[in-house]
Formats: C-alpha cells, sequence, structure tokens
C-alpha cells in the first residue's frame, strides 16, 4: 500500500483549528490531567519527535522541538510555539531511519488509517532502544464509550477509531516494540488526575514501549 499525505483526516483541523485549541482552554483540568501523566513517564534527555504534533499544544510544555503534521493549519499553529513542523503523516515519516531517541503520539492513533504502519514507521525512525509514548482515551473507558456514542456530533471524532488498551498493545508488539507499561489518569472525581499504574479504570491511557 502507498501512503501519502492526501491519506490524513485533516479539513476537520484545517478548518476548525481555532476550536481545536479552544477545547483544552475550556478543559484545562482533562488537559493538565493528561499532560501530568505523560510527564511522569517522559525521557529526560534526548531528540525527541511528536508525530502528529497538532497545533503544538503538547509538544510544547514537554520541551519537543520537532513535529510532524499533515494539517497545514494545525503546523502553523505549532510553528507559531516553536516547533520545527515537518509535513507528513504517521504511517510515512519524513526522516532517515534511527534519528530519535524517543517518539510521542497524543490521541493521534484516533486519526491514522493504518495504526499498525504507523507504529512500524515510529519503530524506524527511533535509534535502539529507543521509546515511543502513546497517550489516548481507551474505548473502553467511560468516557471512550462516550465519544463512541457522540461521535457523529463532534467535527473532529466523526471519522476517528478508537482503540482499546488491549488492542493498541497488540499493534505495538507486531510492530516490533517491546516492554511495553501503561499508566491511567481521567477518574471520576475528585481523583480526576491521579495516576496509577496499569489500565482499566482511568479514562485516559499512556503506554510507553521499547525498541
Amino acid at each position: 500500500m502507498i501512503y501519502t499525505d492526501n491519506m490524513a483526516k485533516t479539513t476537520p483541523f484545517d478548518i476548525h483549528s481555532e476550536e481545536y485549541d479552544r477545547w483544552f482552554d475550556n478543559h484545562e483540568l482533562l488537559y493538565k490531567a493528561e499532560l501530568k501523566a505523560i510527564r511522569s513517564v517522559f525521557p529526560k534527555t534526548g531528540k525527541g519527535l511528536e508525530i502528529g504534533v497538532g497545533s503544538g499544544i503538547f509538544a510544547k510544555p514537554l520541551g519537543i522541538r520537532i513535529g510532524v503534521e499533515p494539517s497545514l493549519e494545525m503546523a502553523k499553529k505549532a510553528r507559531d510555539r516553536g516547533i520545527e513542523v515537518f509535513s507528513g503523516i504517521a504511517e510515512k515519516l519524513p526522516f532517515l531511519p534511527q534519528q530519535f531517541d524517543y517518539a510521542l503520539m497524543v490521541t493521534t492513533i484516533c486519526f491514522v488509517d493504518d495504526i499498525e504502519q504507523s507504529f512500524k514507521e515510529a519503530w524506524r525512525v527511533l535509534k535502539p532502544n529507543g521509546i515511543i509514548i502513546i497517550g489516548f482515551v481507551d474505548s473502553e473507558s467511560e468516557i471512550g464509550t462516550t465519544y463512541l456514542k457522540k461521535k457523529h456530533e463532534s467535527v473532529f471524532y466523526q471519522d476517528a477509531t478508537f482503540y482499546s488498551t488491549k488492542e493498541v498493545l497488540e499493534h505495538l508488539q507486531n510492530a516490533g516494540f517491546k516492554e511495553s507499561s501503561t499508566i491511567q489518569t481521567l477518574f471520576p472525581e475528585p481523583n480526576l488526575d491521579a495516576i496509577k499504574s496499569g489500565f482499566g479504570e482511568g479514562s485516559f491511557v499512556v503506554i510507553t514501549s521499547h525498541k
């Protein structure tokens, strides 16, 4: 299969880029909880890449300087935040092999056309012993089931595919990753931003896997 940039589901993000950033402003507690969970497993050093960097809302506070993004409008916003953005899609990253110490994907897996090929590409551009970090809403969680029921009401999620944690772990293994670990957050109030190991309780899961 040949992967091209026009396969990406970019139209909603190009048209509604302002609304995308506004969501994080209006749901600050959720955003901060997700960021806190990712930061808790984030590498302290190394050259990083965010795949599907969007507007840079995660890359900027995490100190990631390089991103890949197919949406022109979202890429503009990320560049305004100081991110060097390359045009491209997760299934066909515009980099030579073994360029990065770690790669981050936050909610990106919902919008790719081929999740396993995306993971294989991440594996390719990571250095030996490199790390992939994936943050996503578990389809079997409380928020995940709500998103599934109402996906056709959202300009962003109409064409999205939601995955369970077990499915993501399986795709990572098939792509060559190993030694996966999981943490979770977004619990019912008052413990919204608590962080626990494993999955199955919190709606937002962060998986860390090694090349």
